[in-house]
């Protein structure tokens, strides 16, 4: 179970949290419901009498999507298609469309006797400014000092996601996004400017429309039987509907990212929301379907090699057993899916509102597995008084996720989880009986497709993110706003074994069944106060004063049994056991329930930017924290940042016929962690089933925060009226004080409580950013862009002062115990140190290995991202590509299921064991050694799309587009493995995260989707 921290008996039915649970969802849906049906008067008027149409562009005639085309002082309008065409029914004496979009130049048009108009927006530079989120605001572009990066709705990664951090893979420099997993509503690591978590996930703080996010799931952890391990976590962004987003900001420098204090220190993820816009109603609909396969898999024995590898080998002639099978492909399916999203949005000048709602239903290619989303988003903006000074933003995000999960694992015992299964089963070995019933005999080699069919394991995530934020206008340049939110999500998870797979321990003749509940809250109310002016002539001030308080607060429960087996088990009644488990042996329950100690975290900040003349810039912040998670010595902390630019094409020296922007770039800020479990610095204890204490950690009141500290140098170039454009950021980044739980040493007392501590050491993170964009030609017919961002990284622990920390467990038979990496001054964090392997005697023994040395670092030392649009007329090609280089991946798979051994056993091995140029004895020990490390580079074609776009289609349909979009195409690596993209994250007793192993993932999928876009 997630956050297993303090544990007690609880009597509490789970029917009790069901019930909660279905409550919640009913009220949900009413309120989105009556939302509904409270914003439907806003339809407006429609008095046409003539129709008027067109199309809008930008200075290069490029076609803008999304600009409000309104009747002044009514509420009659529309918004341009995605090519820019937009078709509106007007009264006939109207005369004048008012045409606006976020970041051009406003305009008035004369349409006094015309049908037709063409449109040409001029960007705002000031108005461009407003659409650049930073912490808690805005500011212009111009104002910008730090490494910051906004990718809107058209720069985003094309497909199906189910979370939003999937949008931006590739696509910002410095930036890594690596899924954990290939189920669908899988986890993805995001590291922001290298690895520095020795504990926690190291994932960056999240933000979605000013609300920090908790950053953990509500769905429960895997309870179930001996030796199935535990599963990949869910994403805690599967929540958010990646069609209701319309921008993501990434802060990346301390200077940026120093606003949000302790919880800032892995960077700052700004997502915002689609909003409505004046003009009459828009029923915006987006429809896809499409399929699922395996992209690639490791090469093992098929049948006929098999019997050639047990004459080779000289293994037992009864290992063949006559059949032909592939069990992989067995467990294997395409899997189809469906998505469906529509909004509504529209308003006035004093009220806008926006409502969407949205059904994803995707299988997974593994049989048996899958994600299904019902969503539903709401965001209304009002206006009050003559004046308009008083306003009101509410948003609300709704959602339930329910997935169904495989037993796939990252630490399976010795008899693995089911790709493992799945890899070692014998190929000359039916799956099925001459009777059609399941091959099941009683050992340690277990049928994949038994396990599967005997394996069941269900969750739901039902989750509420709420906020209103009122303001105040005192005058153009002053504004108060209060900002209250509450985050509300809730779990449960229900998972059974059948007594029918005889295998684990204890399920024959009776079954196991597990029913687990988890509830995550977090509260907050912020109160800012903004001031933006031109105090002098050619000097400009944006600051900003803020008070911030943040409670956070988790439980759960468990209850889980074996069958009776003196009443035959759970028995056969058609039910799931997780429906009957009250009938389980008395002596085989157990009742588990924790509760973090509520975590609080209070907060005053605040901003200063100060801009003269467009050319120098500096910005200055403070930050001050106290949270009830540190000892009562150290719950105060301060995080400050400062920063300064220089914008040379502001100089009149400036020769702005060769160069058109020249921005010089400077800063320093410190950030905290204090990623790591509430009430660590306190003394706990926890309850066993009999009512008896067993301590949990022990109180430190000295501990504190985990510290950032990080330089940023940063240029922006533009030539050719910024047709070309490059970035390039140098950042160095040391984190100090770093926070880890300590195990007693020797002798250790018979029950051991850890204790978090400060360890006195540096990881440092430093590198290159680069950021290229071109617009290589662009006119009304034909368009080509091009980008790249790509980023150098050196990582290295200094200066610890303390044993080394071990993580990196490697799994499977005979690698009980074994941990490849270390974290030790000089090398990079997660090294990974292991035997030198030294190759094979004549024998077909492995030689005496060498000694144990580093070996190579799991993390990337380059990534890249490219990008290409091209348009034709209505016709358009976008293709993105991902690369990692320099990184090692331990093939643990190889090393646990492919190893020679296995086909004495009468299980199968991979193709390259088989193929090696020195037969290997199968006596040989499958060692971990530097023998399953291999280079883990890659590229990879993360997503094409291929579009064309209709336009409006008769006086219904308007900026209809249909398109064709491949995800996961190929992938150009030299790894063995299913993937190099996965990383199968695994902790250990001292919670240290591995990085780089691969063992048994989820195997990615490429998918295939199909879709049309339009608006009514």
């Amino acid at each position: 179970m997630n956050n297993n921290y303090m544990w007690y008996h609880s009597s509490v039915p789970a029917t009790a949290r069901q019930t909660s649970s279905r409550q919640t969802w009913h009220v949900t849906l009413l309120m989105v419901l009556a939302a509904l049906f409270v914003f439907l008067p806003f339809s407006g008027l429609a008095q046409a009498t003539r129709s008027i149409s067109g199309r809008v562009t930008d200075a290069n005639s490029n076609a803008l999507p999304g600009v409000t085309i309104i009747i002044p002082g009514t509420t009659v309008g529309t918004s341009s298609g995605s090519d820019g065409s937009f078709e509106l029914q007007v009264p006939a004496a109207t005369t004048t469309l008012a045409i606006s979009s976020v970041g051009y130049t406003s305009q008035r048009v004369d349409i006094t006797g015309k049908s037709t108009v063409q449109i040409s927006l001029q960007e705002d530079s000031k108005a461009l400014g407003d659409v650049v989120v930073v912490g808690y605001g805005t500011a212009r572009k111009e104002d910008v000092t730090g490494s910051v990066t906004t990718l809107t709705e058209k720069e985003f990664n094309r497909g199906t996601f189910t979370s939003p951090d999937q949008l931006i893979q590739g696509r910002v420099s410095g930036v890594q996004v690596s899924n954990n997993s290939g189920q669908p509503g899988g986890p993805a690591t995001v590291r922001i400017r290298g690895n520095s978590a020795v504990t926690g996930t190291g994932q960056p703080l999240y933000v979605v429309d000013g609300v920090p996010l908790d950053g953990r799931t509500a769905r429960p952890g895997l309870v179930a039987s001996t030796d199935v391990g535990a599963g990949a976590d869910s994403n805690p962004l599967n929540f958010l509907n990646p069609d209701d987003v319309e921008a993501v900001t990434v802060l990346k420098d301390a200077s940026a990212t120093a606003i949000y204090g302790s919880r800032a220190a892995y960077g700052v993820v700004l997502i915002t929301t689609k909003k409505g816009k004046s003009g009459a109603p828009i029923l915006n609909v987006g429809i896809s379907n499409g399929f699922s396969t395996l992209l690639r898999r490791p090469e093992f024995l098929n049948a006929s090699q098999y019997r050639e590898a047990i004459t080779y080998y000289g293994a037992p002639a009864a290992n063949d057993k006559g059949g032909d099978v592939d069990a992989l492909k067995e467990i294997l399916r395409t899997g189809y899916l469906q998505n469906y999203n529509v909004a509504m949005s529209g308003g006035g000048e004093t009220g806008r509102y926006r409502l969407s709602i949205g059904y994803l239903d995707q299988n997974g290619i593994v049989k048996k597995t899958g994600f299904k989303k019902y969503s539903a988003n709401l965001s209304t903006n009002f206006q009050f008084l003559e004046s308009k000074k008083l306003g009101l933003d509410v948003n609300i995000a709704t959602s339930q996720f329910r997935e169904q999960l495989a037993n796939i694992t990252t630490d399976a015992g010795f008899r693995g989880s089911l790709i493992g299964q799945a890899l070692q089963w014998n190929p000359t070995q039916p799956l099925r009986n001459p009777d059609g019933t399941l091959f099941v005999q009683p050992g340690d080699v277990v049928n994949p497709v038994a396990s599967q069919e005997y394996y069941n394991d269900n969750s739901r995530v039902t989750t509420i993110l709420a906020s209103a934020a009122p303001y105040y206008k005192f005058t153009d340049w002053l504004q108060y706003r209060m900002l209250v939110s509450v985050n509300y999500n809730t779990g449960e998870r229900r998972t059974s074994i059948d007594q029918r797979l005889i295998n684990y321990p204890g399920i024959q003749n009776q079954g196991f069944a597990s029913i687990g509940q988890n509830e995550l809250t977090t509260q907050q109310i912020a109160h800012t106060l903004t001031f933006n002016k031109q105090v002098t002539d050619g000097l400009n001030i944006n600051a900003l004063l803020g008070y911030e308080y943040t409670k956070f607060a988790n439980q759960g429960s468990n209850v889980n049994a074996y069958g009776n087996p003196e009443q035959g088990g759970f028995g056969n009644y058609g039910l799931d056991y997780t429906n009957y488990i009250q009938s389980a042996s008395s002596g085989s329950r157990l009742l588990s329930s924790f509760v973090d100690p509520s975590s609080e975290l209070q907060s005053v900040f605040g901003r200063a930017i100060l801009n003269y003349k467009d050319r120098y810039v500096l910005t200055g912040t403070l930050r001050r924290d106290e949270s009830s998670k540190f000892g009562p010595n150290n719950r105060v902390g301060y995080f400050p940042s400062f920063a300064i630019a220089w914008d040379l094409s502001q100089e009149s020296f400036f020769p702005t016929e060769r160069l058109t922007q020249l921005k010089l770039r400077a800063g320093y800020g410190r950030t905290g962690n204090q990623e790591f479990p509430a009430g660590s610095a306190q003394g706990r204890y926890s309850f066993n089933n009999l009512g008896a204490q067993a301590p949990l950690n022990d109180a430190n009141p000295n501990l504190k925060w985990q510290s950032d500290a990080q330089y940023n140098a940063g240029i922006d170039v533009g030539v050719f009226n910024n047709r070309l454009t490059l970035t390039a950021d140098y950042f160095y980044k040391t984190t100090t004080d770093l926070l880890f739980p300590q195990l007693p040493g020797q002798p250790a007392p018979p029950v051991q409580a850890i204790r978090w501590t400060n360890l006195d050491g540096e990881i440092v993170n430093r590198g290159v950013e680069l950021a290229l964009g071109t617009t290589i030609v662009t006119n009304e017919k034909v368009e080509v862009g091009f980008n790249a961002n790509a980023t150098f990284i050196h990582n290295e622990v200094k200066n610890l002062r303390t044993a080394d920390i071990t993580t990196g467990a490697i799994n499977g038979q005979g690698l009980s115990g074994v941990l490849a990496q270390l974290i030790t001054s000089g090398y990079p964090i997660n090294a990974f140190f292991l035997p030198q392997y030294t190759g094979l005697n004549e024998q077909g023994l492995a030689n005496t290995p060498g000694a144990i040395a580093y070996s190579g670092s799991p993390n990337p030392k380059t990534l890249l991202g490219l990008s290409t649009n091209i348009r034709y007329g209505k016709l358009s090609l976008v293709a993105n590509m991902t690369g990692a280089f320099g990184q090692y991946i331990y093939n643990n798979t190889l090393n646990a299921v492919g190893n020679v051994g296995q086909i004495g056993a009468g299980k199968n091995i991979a193709l390259s064991t088989f193929e090696n140029p020195v037969k290997e004895s199968i006596g040989n020990p499958s060692a971990a050694t530097t023998r399953y490390l291999e280079k883990g580079n890659y590229l990879k074609m993360s997503n094409l799309t291929l579009a064309y776009s209709f336009g409006n289609i008769g006086s219904v349909f308007k900026g209809a587009r249909v398109y064709a979009t491949g995800q996961n195409l190929f992938v150009i690596t030299k790894y063995d493995g299913f993937d190099p993209e996965i990383n199968t994250i695994k902790r250990g007793a001292n919670q240290v995260p591995s990085v780089g192993i691969d063992y048994l993932a989820y195997p990615s999928a490429r998918t295939f989707t199909f879709g049309v876009n339009f608006s009514l």
